[in-house]
């Protein structure tokens, strides 16, 4: 895409503060458009979004239907409309399912598949009433099953149904849905996922490049031009699918 491709387009990133999240904002940013980084921790927001020309910090709950809700209304009060929603606000919980609590299973999917839901709902009416949209969900490969990851994975299978139903509900509208499945990603999260195992990050990420047939693992920047690519112009006739962003891992 080239620069400009976006000029005048609002997009919403949650989880905007976290790597992937900050290299989507910054790569939509680039491409022209002004982007509400959305955060739990108001500072946080702010911090990423100082960093992005055209970007604002707003705080939410991604779990909270009234604190989303309003969330929405303040960007679209600073920005006028919401043309671009990635939901991609994330935790993890890992454990083994024996060992799995209420509250892991509950926190996980809440955050990635309720906030979906809610923010989804939230940003649709302001793009049924212009006709246009993109929404673009944050899977993952574990979508298909992961050892220790029953909560993420479970939450990870629901956002690609819940994707479809949304590409087929508001496809009249022009509005598309996609997800994008990323493999390993190199990020602050799967660093600490890797010392939740008891190996040390550098060389947990050197063994998945070594099974990855394109020899190493991801970056944000990877996964970022995926959202772009999905968010403009170019993909306007592609709605309902995966794309996976993981360098042949999951083959």
């Amino acid at each position: 895409m080239t620069p400009g491709a976006l000029d005048g387009r609002v997009a919403v990133v949650s989880g905007g503060a976290g790597g992937i999240g900050q290299a989507t904002a910054r790569r939509l940013s680039a491409l022209g458009a002004r982007v509400a980084v959305v955060d739990i921790d108001p500072d946080r927001a702010a911090a990423a979004a100082a960093q992005i020309e055209g970007a604002a910090g707003f705080s939410a709950d991604v779990t909270d239907a009234r604190s989303v809700s309003d969330t929405v209304e303040d960007v679209v009060a600073a920005f006028g409309t919401v043309d671009v929603l990635v939901n991609n606000a994330g935790i993890t919980r890992d454990n083994l399912l024996f060992r799995m609590t209420d509250e892991d299973w509950d926190a996980v999917i809440a955050v990635h598949l309720r906030g979906a839901f809610l923010l989804s709902r939230a940003v649709q009416q302001h793009m049924v009433a212009q006709r246009s949209g993109r929404i673009v969900n944050l899977s993952s490969i574990a979508a298909g099953g992961n050892r220790g990851q029953a909560n993420y994975s479970a939450a990870k299978a629901g956002l690609e149904g819940f994707t479809r139903t949304l590409a087929i509900e508001l496809g009249p509208f022009g509005i598309t849905a996609n997800t994008i499945g990323p493999g390993y990603i190199s990020t602050a999260m799967t660093d600490a996922t890797a010392v939740r195992l008891g190996a040390d990050p550098e060389a947990y990420r050197a063994q998945t490049a070594e099974i990855t047939p394109l020899r190493r693992v991801g970056t944000p920047e990877d996964v970022a031009a995926a959202v772009a690519f999905l968010a403009g112009d170019d993909a306007a006739f592609i709605t309902g699918q995966v794309l996976y962003v993981d360098g042949g891992l999951s083959l």
